[in-house]
């Protein structure tokens, strides 16, 4: 009995040697042989990015198979880095195993892009390969680099200030960049482009500021020129909107990615079946500097109104179509300036004394009514 067990034992310490042996034998060699090419794109391109676009496709990378000498399924990822920066802080713009193409959205490339460094709105210079690899075990191997350009977004818009003598009027020191007055956006998600509602006295200067400091953006006119350019330097000179035109409630446009900036005195009235000029023409209100109000003291017959002005709507701003109702009061939760779908006031016969203050940010606030 105790032969057959000890030859039973010998017999599985064979057979397990012998399997063993065979599965080291019949193991496959994987060793790169050949990497994979990238043929699309084939370089040069540039992409401008828009968060509009963002889920749409940008690119669809293809390659040529790689080779590990055995059919083993591979991994490729498609890699991105700034050029020359040979992929040391490189991002993947995704991955796939056993094809040969990827499709990348606008927003994958784009938060691949902002990942690196890239900044918003600038064209930087990009490589891109592909890695193939079969496991953590062996080796990766990569393709080719093709270099594109891409011009990335940034979905929230950078803020701009204003910052100069008007400040003062708005409870905070003059020429204080750290209590700079937020500018209203008007632009897209991919355009800067902003508008404030400044009162600005005769020969009082301001500059616009990307940041709450100098450092971030000091923008302002080129030699002291009055003429609507910018220039993003230290020794840009102060816009003097209020030179010509004297002191007033000014509508200032600033287009940063153009570097243009255009500003006009705003007069007020108030228009309606109820006003002394019907609907055909605004009945002018006067404007008290001090308080910063429009006032109009008047009788109104029964019908409705608003407050116009139409001497800033028809006025030609780039990329905006002119329009005399484009800056109007109406009733509008909250009440604004820029609100074209705003209704009319509601008025009974009697004489009233009206005032309208129009801030900063062109919420405004109506009085008398």
């Amino acid at each position: 009995m105790k032969n057959i067990t000890k030859s039973i034992i010998a017999l599985f310490a064979v057979l397990a040697f012998s399997c063993s042996s065979d599965d080291v034998e019949d193991r496959p060699v994987i060793t790169a042989q050949d990497a994979p090419v990238l043929t699309a794109p084939e370089g040069a391109n540039s992409y401008v990015l828009a968060i509009e676009n963002a889920a749409n496709q940008v690119e669809r990378f293809v390659w040529t198979s790689a080779n590990f000498g055995q059919s083993v399924a591979i991994n490729y990822e498609v890699q991105l880095d700034v050029a020359g920066n040979d992929f040391a802080n490189a991002r993947s713009l995704g991955s796939v195993i056993g094809a040969n193409q990827l499709s990348v959205s606008v927003e994958t490339l784009n938060n691949a892009a902002t990942g690196v460094g890239a900044l918003p709105f600038e064209q930087t210079q990009f490589e891109v390969r592909v890695k193939a690899s079969v496991n953590d075990t062996f080796e990766p191997i990569y393709s080719n680099v093709s270099t594109i350009a891409i011009t990335p977004y940034v979905a929230v818009i950078p803020k701009l200030y204003l910052v100069g003598a008007p400040q003062a009027y708005y409870g905070v020191g003059a020429w204080t960049p750290e209590n700079g007055i937020e500018m209203r956006h008007i632009g897209t998600t991919t355009t800067k482009v902003y508008e404030a509602y400044v009162k600005v006295a005769g020969g009082e200067g301001f500059k616009f500021i990307g940041g709450l400091n100098w450092d971030n953006g000091n923008y302002g006119t080129i030699g002291g020129a009055q003429d609507g350019n910018l220039k993003n330097a230290g020794d840009s000179g102060d816009i003097k909107v209020a030179e010509t035109d004297g002191p007033g409630l000014y509508y200032v446009w600033v287009d940063i990615d153009n570097l243009k900036y255009k500003a006009v005195k705003m007069n007020w009235g108030i228009i309606g079946d109820s006003t002394p000029g019907g609907w055909a023409g605004e009945t002018a209100m006067t404007y008290d500097f001090a308080n910063n109000k429009f006032n109009i003291s008047t009788p109104l017959t029964a019908g409705a109104l608003k407050f116009r002005s139409s001497n800033t709507g028809l006025t030609a701003f780039p990329g905006q179509a002119n329009n005399e109702w484009k800056f109007a009061v109406g009733v509008s939760n909250p009440t604004v300036v820029y609100d074209t779908n705003a209704g009319n006031f509601p008025i009974t016969a009697g004489t009233f004394n009206i005032g309208l203050t129009v801030n900063f940010d062109g919420t405004a606030v109506v009085e008398g009514l």
